[in-house]
């Protein structure tokens, strides 16, 4: 279990660090109460449109990123965990029998494979419940989501297209198409790549799954996203978590590259 210890020290440590760099800014548009703090319970902005506005930067309920923690609000969905996303769940995944055992290997190796350690993308789930910050920047026909975790790059296209029916191109993020239902933006996410980890301990996830994401901004200070995992290759049925998230007023996100000097896939 050495390096996933190793791996779980550095999710921890480097937003924690990272995040006291940039001096906080007094944003205008951020709503207050009379004493000049962030109403983190008021209503959410809203586009010109009238739709809930997502923009801002985000992170987790922990204690990642140099703030303290908070207790996660009650939820009648289970909340997913970064090194084990079931682990708040009443029943096992549904695993099919070959990928369960993918699953006990991949966890009896401690986590060595996973692509986070080895500067690879750490897919959709992974950057849900990974710590780190990330910024949502909201259009009309467009949400792209910076994460500062790796640097990850995500489109949520928002502009009526439709999933490529046959893409020969697999993606890390899948290729995902938004649509809105009320206060409700719904994000179908198709076209990923085959071996994909849900989290540190190998949860499975193939090329034959489609993520379904249901984001809500429940106040000005709070996000809950429910995600549906349809996989019937690694899958008997369809399962769902849910991650909150709670904005980091007046914070921005910096540089975070896992590239030179990487030495995590050497095999002890």
């Amino acid at each position: 279990m050495t390096k996933l210890v190793r791996l779980l020290a550095l999710a921890l440590l480097v937003p924690a660090v990272a995040q006291a760099q940039w001096a906080p800014y007094s944003d205008p548009r951020i709503p207050r109460r009379a004493d000049g703090t962030p109403d983190l319970d008021g209503p959410p902005p809203r586009t010109a449109d009238g739709k809930p506005d997502f923009t801002g930067v985000w992170q987790g309920y922990g204690t990642l990123g140099g703030t303290p923690a908070e207790p996660q609000p009650e939820s009648d969905v289970p909340v997913a965990g970064f090194a084990n996303v079931a682990q708040n769940m009443k029943e096992p995944l549904p695993l099919r029998p070959e990928y369960k055992a993918l699953a006990d290997a991949r966890r009896a190796g401690g986590g060595k494979d996973n692509p986070e350690a080895q500067c690879l993308p750490m897919g959709i789930m992974q950057f849900h419940t990974q710590g780190a910050p990330r910024k949502f920047i909201q259009t009309p026909d467009l949400l792209v989501i910076l994460y500062e975790a790796s640097m990850g790059v995500r489109q949520i296209f928002l502009d009526g297209r439709h999933t490529p029916i046959e893409d020969p191109h697999p993606w890390w993020y899948g290729y995902s198409v938004g649509h809105w239902e009320g206060d409700t933006l719904v994000v179908v996410t198709k076209g990923l790549r085959d071996g994909e980890w849900l989290d540190i301990f190998g949860t499975p996830l193939t090329d034959a799954a489609t993520y379904t994401e249901r984001f809500r901004r429940v106040s000005y200070g709070r996000m809950e996203i429910d995600i549906t995992v349809d996989d019937p290759k690694a899958y008997t049925a369809p399962w769902t978590v849910r991650v909150n998230q709670r904005i980091m007023p007046g914070q921005e996100l910096i540089e975070f590259v896992c590239n030179e000097n990487n030495r995590y896939f050497v095999r002890d």
